[in-house]
């Protein structure tokens, strides 16, 4: 059912209000679509899930996002990001569950959804022997823009997304940082009050990752943002909110700087030893919750207000190991979604 809300944009005040709102939601047992709830979200998801065959790869997740918040959507390959978002933007159908953006029910109303979402997949599928500024043009047509507009739009998403220079150039012949400027901009020429953005850094070198971080910053000041990503600087430099997804399920979903704080006493160990180890001897020490080994290292996860280093000074001399390096990693969006996303190792 579509609703007819104010125009106006969630501000700052309003985050405890959304907090509540969010956590009745989860709470729900039944889809909570009412008026209010509806008014507030911008994105609403509720139980989806999606399975190929004996896979699923989306298992019963809610969650939702308020006007005008930039949400990270974190997780593993093959964690159910990607197929997530494409269920939310109506490209592919969910199992069961629902998805409802600005009032509308994707599975009901797919092509209204579409008009309220931009949408950057993690392949950019862009029609390469089309010139910039034609396809762009071509884009807004789809959209419906009136032609009394569109011209005026397709130029200032030249502009907006810095283009100008490259405009009249091939979009074969653009380079891959070009090319994301070129599908942002045909995900914002149709002016949705949603944008999802799949890994839209992904392949870019240091310096074109800014400009598009940039870029990014600067269009969601009027829109709701939800993107994913593997570059955690990114998160902390974008995001309002994180969500992360594991294995199809949802592992958190909270306002960045409290996710970091709640993990403020929680301490992880970076240690190295000579002697070949067992990861199951570590995991025994007292203090320990959990150890994971990765490129001769071991990263070992302390229970909250736990020191484990003298636990692991004590280990190395009762074994007659060499110790060759021990250092506190510090606490930091990428050490708790490894907490998060990976198993301890066996």
């Amino acid at each position: 059912m579509a609703i007819h809300r104010p125009g106006y944009r969630l501000v700052i005040g309003f985050k405890k209000l959304l907090t509540f709102v969010r956590q009745t939601f989860r709470q729900a047992h039944s889809p909570p679509f009412n008026f209010v709830f509806l008014l507030l979200m911008s994105l609403a998801v509720h139980q989806l899930t999606k399975i190929y065959g004996q896979q699923k790869a989306v298992d019963a997740i809610s969650f939702s996002v308020g006007q005008g918040e930039i949400v990270g959507f974190l997780g593993p390959n093959g964690a159910g990001k990607s197929t997530t978002m494409k269920i939310a933007t109506g490209y592919i159908p969910a199992t069961s569950g629902d998805v409802v953006v600005n009032g509308l029910n994707v599975a009901e109303q797919p092509m209204q959804v579409k008009k309220n979402i931009g949408y950057l997949p993690e392949h950019n599928p862009l029609y390469l022997d089309m010139y910039v500024h034609e396809y762009l043009n071509f884009i807004g047509k789809v959209y419906q823009i009136p032609s009394a507009q569109l011209k005026a739009r397709v130029r200032e998403m030249i502009a907006l997304c810095g283009l100008e220079v490259e405009q009249h150039k091939l979009i074969g012949l653009l380079s891959k940082g070009y090319r994301q400027r070129v599908g942002l901009a045909q995900a914002l020429v149709h002016n949705p009050p949603v944008l999802i953005l799949d890994e839209p850094t992904t392949g870019l070198d240091p310096n074109q990752i800014m400009e598009i971080r940039k870029l990014i910053k600067e269009v969601s000041q009027n829109k709701t943002v939800i993107f994913s990503t593997h570059i955690m600087q990114e998160v902390q430099a974008l995001c309002d909110r994180v969500i992360i997804i594991n294995k199809g399920k949802i592992v958190a979903d909270d306002w960045l700087k409290n996710l970091i704080g709640k993990n403020e006493n929680r301490s992880v160990i970076v240690v190295e030893f000579k002697e070949p180890v067992a990861v199951a001897d570590l995991s025994s020490l007292p203090g320990v919750e959990k150890v994971v080994e990765k490129d001769n290292r071991f990263y070992v996860y302390a229970l909250p207000h736990c020191d484990v280093r003298p636990e692991l000074i004590r280990f190395a001399s009762d074994k007659n190991i060499s110790l060759t390096s021990l250092r506190q990693q510090e606490n930091s969006i990428e050490e708790i979604f490894r907490l998060l996303t990976t198993e301890a190792t066996a």
